[in-house]
């Protein structure tokens, strides 16, 4: 369900904006539509001039409307900007994935209308593409377009597919090809911010392109031009965030743990001096604790809140990991939710304001939940995921002790979607389990056996985006429709 909410005042140099909310709260988005562009303007909420409105917005353009200048003629421009707005509103409505784990990284889709069960050899394939080289990066989803990258002969590529046919629309060679730790091609998932896509590479090539061309506008090195340093040898893995103006990754390093970069010119805007940690594999989360918009970052020595603004430490609790930090943090209602395998388990640790900044307490700390690199989704107030020797689990989160295990399917990662869980196995077979989403059990509804299956583990995560399901496996990229009929 949308509610709109038509702002007549400028608001910076737009006219004519409407404004959407999502009631679930899941993600916002401000889209606006300038008189000079007959096709629009589409900005994020996140980073926008709309981004601090509440439900009174409607009252603060009011007073923006007192102050401003005479209004020029606009009937001819509403009648072209009447023509995209049914356009504009369904791109709102659609559910792209524009990014690791989805627009809030936390493997959630708000879709619905989605299949219950499948037929026993899966739901119809839609398309297959092959020719996509090696590595274990997941998609990105958005605009049209699906996202992915891998390695060919001579370097890592970044490739755009048709989102409804999967025929490969560009192809751009952005870093060294290799296989650090053993294994083979990039491991990050790009990210689709507008017109930008940005792609890391295993070796810390970082680039940022053109989302219709394949087009470089800029790039870096991890190691080269921020001297990173990772905890082990498995190659850099996170995927990059887009917050704003700027895109924030973890080079790691005695220079500061976390870096934030203009997303148009790949200029400096900050480093965390105040944190140098190694890099760990884990992606940063986005979150806004106790009025500071902040960044968590997991490392093998800690948990902490980075600044959004400036760089900041704002918390750190000391956590140490082993071998191979993975897992993307979990944060809900002012906790923040860790872990990692190696025989570390995980961590909850309450975030408050205290006076002169943050403190984190340890809530619990055990090893019910170790998760390697499958990651974990938070349903209400329950947790899902793989864990070592245990299988799949829930875990409540606010005690950490285990509701449910069960070990029908083998270890993997997994995503969520109207009501369940979407699981993959990443060994054999590579077998695809739809489960029900609940504390009272393990009640999987389908299951499927992947079919193109490489040698290699099915290490990317699944997602749903606009009806459709995306496993990627090496080479070959299949997309399933999971559509209700």
């Amino acid at each position: 369900m949308l509610r709109i909410v038509f702002l007549k005042g400028p608001r910076a140099c737009f006219e004519n904006a409407f404004w959407a909310e999502q009631t679930t709260g899941l993600w916002r988005q401000a889209t606006s539509l300038p008189l000079h562009s007959a096709a629009g303007c589409c900005r994020k909420w996140a980073g926008s001039p709309f981004h601090s409105f509440s439900k009174h917005a409607p009252r603060e353009l009011e007073r923006n409307e007192a102050r401003s200048a005479p209004a020029r003629p606009l009937w001819p421009t509403f009648l072209i900007q009447c023509s995209v707005l049914a356009a504009s509103i369904a791109s709102l409505q659609a559910s792209d994935w524009p990014q690791w784990r989805g627009p809030n990284r936390d493997a959630v889709s708000t879709e619905t209308g989605l299949l219950k069960a499948w037929p026993s050899g899966g739901p119809p394939l839609a398309w297959k593409t092959k020719g996509l080289g090696s590595g274990y990066s997941g998609v990105s989803v958005a605009n049209g377009k699906v996202f992915t990258m891998g390695d060919g002969p001579d370097s890592s590529f970044v490739r755009a597919l048709d989102e409804k046919t999967g025929k490969i629309l560009w192809s751009s060679p952005f870093g060294r090809p290799g296989a650090p730790g053993g294994y083979a091609g990039p491991r990050a998932t790009s990210t689709v911010d507008g017109e930008l896509v940005f792609g890391l590479g295993q070796f810390g090539d970082l680039v940022c392109l053109e989302a219709a061309t394949g087009k470089e506008k800029w790039r870096k090195s991890f190691t080269k031009d921020f001297q990173g340093d990772l905890m082990s040898d498995w190659g850099y893995s996170e995927s990059p965030l887009v917050d704003g103006d700027n895109l924030v990754g973890t080079p790691g390093g005695s220079k500061g743990t976390v870096i934030a970069l203009n997303n148009t010119t790949g200029a400096m805007v900050w480093r965390s001096a105040g944190l140098t940690d190694a890099a760990a594999y884990a992606s940063l989360l986005p979150v806004q604790l106790g009025g500071r918009r902040q960044y968590v970052v997991l490392t093998d020595a800690s948990v902490a809140g980075i600044a959004a603004e400036n760089g900041d430490v704002l918390w750190r609790a000391a956590r140490r990991g082993a071998t191979a930090v993975v897992a993307t943090p979990i944060v809900h209602d002012g906790s923040a939710f860790v872990t990692s395998d190696y025989g570390v388990g995980c961590n909850l640790f309450k975030i408050t304001a205290a006076a002169g900044g943050f403190k984190a307490a340890q809530v619990y700390a055990n090893r019910n939940m170790a998760n390697h690199h499958g990651g974990v989704v938070r349903i209400g107030d329950y947790l899902y995921g793989y864990s070592g020797s245990r299988g799949w689990i829930c875990q409540d989160f606010k005690s950490g002790e285990v509701v449910w295990t069960d070990k029908r399917l083998g270890k993997g990662s997994l995503a969520y979607a109207d009501g369940h869980l979407y699981l993959r196995s990443e060994s054999g077979r590579g077998t695809v389990a739809l489960v029900e989403a609940t504390s009272a059990g393990y009640k999987e509804k389908s299951r499927f056996d992947q079919p193109d299956r490489s040698s290699q583990n099915s290490w990317p995560h699944p997602v749903i985006a606009n009806g459709k399901l995306y496993l990627r496996d090496q080479d070959v990229l299949l997309c399933y429709d999971v559509n209700a009929k």
